[in-house]
């Protein structure tokens, strides 16, 4: 059974001319890393809306850890955390309070009324969190004097007290530094080798999808592809040689005579997909002085998807 599961999902908002969502379909599999892409406009919003109980779908099916997410929301909630992009904190309230309430909404403790007086359990919890996204020293401060970097990671402290099955992530590392968002990913890839947690995750930082294990592109409310990054990688673009020699004229000639195709630039740049670099390496005969191995990223076969489909940027 899939932990996530959509089919043929449609959602049509009043007065919309056209619908929202298009007749999307695809599964998570438990413990999988999955990412889910597309410029702005392209119905993402909506899909992850529907998936997290916040949005009524128009039709289609969809479960999560197959519960229904309309007819059965109050167990689809209990399995998923959520990072969303826009706070949801209460500024009132203090950094601690505002894990407090959560953990017991959820029901992981019963409610005391200060932090001493609740369990060790939750304590060393939270204190755990805190120390490990850097709040430990704001966390009985109250929310509306952190700054917004630092309310960001009180929410991801939030999303994971109660070791969600499903973490969905709507750009998780926005407004955090660069140590931070390390230091996130390092303890989300720690929850997923530990608890075989589910990750859904979006993000304009798509360096930070390279690792996924499926990659899926929406575009126009429709699915345009879904796949490993490697094999988008693959379907879009090609590895590349970046040479040069002081025999210039020599070297271009011997890619010639091997029916390489190559383009002159600052350097000579030998395109490959069939072959591997070390095969045309060993065919060269001309002394080299430049040689280094281009490997795109998945950041470049997106922008080529969404150049060749005349996308916009995400």
């Amino acid at each position: 059974m899939a932990m996530i599961y959509v089919e043929e999902l449609v959602k049509q908002y009043d007065k919309a001319k056209t619908p929202a969502v298009k007749g999307v379909s695809f599964a998570v599999n438990e413990g999988e890393f999955f990412a889910f892409l597309g410029p702005n406009g392209a119905g993402k919003t909506t899909t992850i809306s529907i998936l997290t109980t916040t949005l009524s779908k128009t039709s289609g099916i969809v479960t999560i850890a197959g519960y229904d997410v309309e007819k059965e929301a109050r167990q689809v909630r209990e399995k998923v955390g959520i990072i969303f992009q826009q706070p949801s904190l209460d500024l009132q309230l203090s950094a601690e309070e505002n894990i407090r309430f959560h953990a017991c909404l959820y029901g992981m403790f019963s409610y005391r009324p200060t932090f001493q007086l609740m369990p060790s359990a939750y304590k060393d919890r939270v204190m755990g969190l805190a120390e490990i996204v850097g709040i430990q020293d704001a966390l009985f401060k109250p929310v509306k004097k952190m700054s917004g970097g630092m309310q960001r990671k009180l929410e991801i402290i939030r999303s994971l007290m109660h070791t969600p099955s499903v973490l969905f992530l709507d750009e998780p590392t926005q407004g955090l530094d660069a140590v931070s968002r390390r230091s996130l990913w390092e303890y989300i890839n720690t929850v997923r080798k530990e608890h075989g947690t589910t990750v859904f995750l979006t993000t304009h930082y798509i360096d930070e999808a390279e690792n996924v294990d499926k990659v899926c592109i929406v575009n126009q409310g429709r699915v345009a592809s879904c796949c490993s990054p490697e094999e988008m990688k693959k379907s879009l673009l090609r590895q590349e040689l970046v040479l040069d020699a002081d025999d210039r004229e020599g070297l271009t000639g011997e890619l010639s005579e091997l029916g390489l195709f190559h383009k002159k630039d600052a350097h000579i740049i030998v395109p490959y997909q069939d072959k591997t670099a070390q095969e045309i390496i060993a065919r060269l005969n001309t002394k080299l002085t430049l040689l280094k191995i281009n490997e795109p990223t998945l950041e470049d076969a997106y922008v080529e998807y969404l150049n060749k489909t005349g996308g916009a940027a995400a």
